[in-house]
Formats: structure tokens, C-alpha cells, sequence
């Protein structure tokens, strides 16, 4: 795993010595790129500078977002850290399932471990805009874990998957497409499904979710996304004709 290539995102981190923790330990392993969703705005203070040490320089020069949507917008593979299963049951890794994912597949490849605020973890919302999910197997007694303890057992995985997996030369890389592309992929369709009446207009993330879950399993191109959103565009024009003549028809 490229470390350049791996951001690791906090969304609403609330506590300044856990952040700092955190780039202290994402020093440990290598990984700088840090992005923080919503922090606190003592996410550069001085408790976090004493728990950061030398590793204070990431606190620096992370980029800072109003929204996760806006933090992935050219991330090409997302993993979200979750204990809810439910309806991402399919898609779960463990740390070491998917820091083989992240080697095998996505070595080059813009990617990002999201991690949610130390109290409630990632909402629904956010989970949606991941396409792969992690959960650490902790005891049911004591499930939840300090970011900086959740994120050490994540990159060491990577870190120990890294020096075992080598990409077979000659295998061209498969280009993914970044968040911002999927998303509005995922907002056309919506409208189209709506239009079309697919979709239950007061539950339509309901269908879209399994969409996501289709099209997030392997991977999408962006390629991918031009055939989908062309095939949208079709079902658009096809809809509007066939309005017109009931229209003319009705008269």
C-alpha cells in the first residue's frame, strides 16, 4: 500500500488528545494524509500537540471539511468503520480482510479509512458514501474503541498485508472513479427512479442503498459511471417522449 495514496478521515472528532493520538500513530506506521470532518476547533491545541509529539506536522497540514461528502470527493475506495451491521452485513471486512482489499486491489489507488466521532461512530448517512465497511471484532461488553486503538489495529494490518502482497507485473491498474462522480451518478439515478416512479418516493435511499452496495462491491470506473449515466440520460428521454404522447393522446 502506497502510504501517499491512503487518507485517513475523522469525521466530528471531538476530543484534541485523541486526535493527536491519532497522528501520532498514523506517523508510527508511515501515513500523513489527514482529513477532519467537522473537528473541534482545538483540534490544535495544546493537549493535542503534547499527544502528538513529533507527529504535529499532520495536525498542520490536515485538511479540514464541512461535510464527509466534500472529504471524499476524489477518493476513489472508501472504507467506513462501523460495528452496524444490518444492511451492510454483505460488505464487511475485518481489519485484515480488508487490508488485504486495500493491498490487492486499490494499492495506488486514492483511498481512505473513515472513522466516525468517539461516541456514536459513523451515522447512516455517512456510511452511504463509503463503499466498503470494517469492523473490529471487539467483546459485546465493551464494543466501543479509542480512535487512536481502532486506527493503530487498521494500519498495522495494512502495513503487515503491504509487505506480503505484491502486485504481478505487467496487470494494468484499474482506474477507479472518485467520490464526486459516484455521488452525482447516484443523485441522477435517483431522479431518474423517481421520475419513473421505481423508487418509493418516501423512502428512496431504501433501493438506492442496495445500488451502492451493487456497484461499491468491486469497484466502479469511471467509464462505469459514463454507461450508467448515459443509460439514465436514455431512460430520461424515453420518459419525457413517452409524456408527450399521453399528453397528446389525453387531448
Amino acid at each position: 500500500m502506497n502510504p501517499d495514496s491512503l487518507a485517513i478521515v475523522l469525521v466530528k472528532p471531538q476530543g484534541p488528545i485523541n486526535i493527536g493520538s491519532v497522528a501520532r500513530v498514523m506517523m508510527n506506521f508511515g501515513f500523513t494524509r489527514l482529513r477532519l470532518v467537522d473537528p473541534t476547533p482545538e483540534y490544535l491545541s495544546l493537549p493535542a500537540r503534547k499527544m502528538a509529539l513529533a507527529a504535529f506536522p499532520i495536525l498542520e497540514n490536515a485538511q479540514v471539511f464541512d461535510n464527509l461528502k466534500d472529504a471524499l470527493s476524489d477518493i476513489q475506495a472508501a472504507f467506513g468503520t462501523t460495528r452496524r451491521f444490518g444492511k451492510y452485513r454483505e460488505n464487511f471486512f475485518t481489519p485484515a480482510t480488508a487490508a488485504e482489499k486495500l493491498n490487492q486491489d486499490f494499492p495506488d489507488v486514492s483511498s481512505a479509512l473513515v472513522m466516525g466521532p468517539e461516541d456514536n461512530g459513523l451515522e447512516t448517512k455517512d456510511l452511504s458514501l463509503c463503499r466498503h465497511f470494517i469492523t473490529i471484532p471487539t467483546h459485546d461488553a465493551f464494543p466501543s474503541m479509542n480512535l487512536s486503538h481502532a486506527l493503530s489495529i487498521l494500519l498495522y494490518e495494512i502495513s503487515i498485508s503491504s509487505a506480503k502482497i505484491r502486485k504481478p507485473a505487467g496487470l494494468p491498474a484499474k482506474k477507479l472513479a472518485h467520490g464526486n462522480e459516484i455521488e452525482h451518478m447516484f443523485a441522477h439515478m435517483k431522479e431518474t427512479l423517481m421520475n419513473i416512479e421505481f423508487l418509493d418516493k418516501q423512502n428512496p435511499e431504501h433501493i438506492l442503498r442496495t445500488f451502492r452496495r451493487i456497484f461499491g462491491a468491486g469497484g466502479i470506473t469511471s467509464r462505469d459511471v459514463r454507461i450508467i449515466r448515459g443509460l439514465m440520460g436514455r431512460i430520461d428521454w424515453t420518459e419525457n417522449e413517452r409524456r408527450k404522447h399521453t399528453h397528446v393522446h389525453n387531448e
